[in-house]
């Protein structure tokens, strides 16, 4: 991605007016890269590398209007055999990559279709939230909110969980509400006077309120995100599989058949009740690769989804076993 944070101001304009050509001709007029890189005089690798920046920032969302699901048998054998309300199937990157941006999406125009407005919107944090925040229908006129459900991180990942709060508020027009307190706390002694306080304790008030929670999963599989983002050490992941823990949402860590694991890191997570959560009146679990299927299905059976956004291979196997 390009790095624009040293640029002056008119550079970063003219970078966005030459994305915003870049993408006209190709996703407008339909034009090849090689074609767009001779008109504008561009290298084709540049050309690409601004197509990649457009759709990884959201300078460019791409829509698929179609009534008709192309994975229908798949959605509606979810909704059967979990009982949950909807489910939303997308396709499975075709190389086996990043599930993330495609699920994302997909959350972000569901958001965007069914949360009311105004209306309040509870997130976690990761990579799938990303994705969905970049892919919001821009509302304007104000009255919705936004709340962060978990704490933040003192070193900065490519994924942070404020970033991801912002993103949404200011594609929603909505005020943020942050929980500010770290993700975990030294002790949970320490978490439970941050939950306490005044200020986190009005954030986390809100989570009765909700009128939906958007939510992600983190697995503790050998390639979880948790672990390149150095989030949870080598040690604590062991630790987190030998005490039964799949993974977790929204900080909850749950075993396989969807109960919360007692664990030291558990204790210390500053997050929102169990409880509290499952009165949200819609819980959206967006989350998908092959690596996830046993902490979507631990969230599925913890009831923490009324709605399901995943993709083929994972809609398969959940059906499978």
């Amino acid at each position: 991605m390009l790095d624009q944070s040293n640029k002056p101001e008119n550079e970063n304009t003219a970078d966005s007016a030459l994305m915003a050509r870049v993408c006209w001709h190709y996703f407008k007029e339909g034009q090849t890269q090689d074609a767009i890189a001779q008109h504008l005089q561009l290298t084709r690798k540049r050309v690409n590398r601004l197509l990649a920046e457009a759709r990884d920032t959201g300078f460019v969302q791409i829509t698929i209007n179609s009534g008709v699901s192309a994975f229908g048998a798949l959605e509606s054998g979810l909704v059967e055999r979990f009982g949950l309300r909807r489910a939303i199937v997308v396709p499975s990157p075709i190389d086996g990559g990043d599930a993330r941006p495609i699920i994302g999406a997909a959350a972000g125009h569901y958001v965007s279709e069914h949360l009311p407005e105004p209306g309040t919107l509870g997130i976690n944090w990761g990579g799938t939230i990303n994705a969905a925040a970049q892919n919001l229908q821009r509302r304007c006129g104000g009255g919705n909110r936004v709340v962060l459900l978990c704490g933040g991180l003192a070193e900065s990942t490519r994924i942070n969980p404020y970033d991801n709060a912002a993103m949404m508020a200011r594609a929603l027009d909505a005020v943020c509400y942050y929980v500010t307190a770290p993700m975990f706390a030294d002790t949970a002694v320490l978490r439970d006077a941050f939950v306490a306080s005044g200020p986190v304790q009005t954030v986390l008030g809100m989570v009765p309120h909700l009128d939906m929670a958007l939510l992600a999963a983190v697995d503790l599989s050998e390639s979880s995100k948790a672990l390149e983002y150095g989030l949870i050490d080598p040690k604590v992941w062991r630790s987190l599989l030998d005490a039964g823990a799949v993974g977790d949402i929204c900080g909850h860590y749950l075993d396989a058949e969807g109960g919360l694991i007692v664990h030291d890191l558990a204790a210390r997570v500053v997050n929102p009740p169990l409880k509290e959560l499952l009165k949200v009146p819609q819980i959206v679990l967006a989350a998908g690769g092959r690596q996830k299927l046993a902490i979507i299905r631990a969230g599925i059976r913890a009831k923490l989804c009324h709605v399901l956004i995943t993709d083929e291979q994972v809609a398969r196997a959940l059906l499978e076993t």
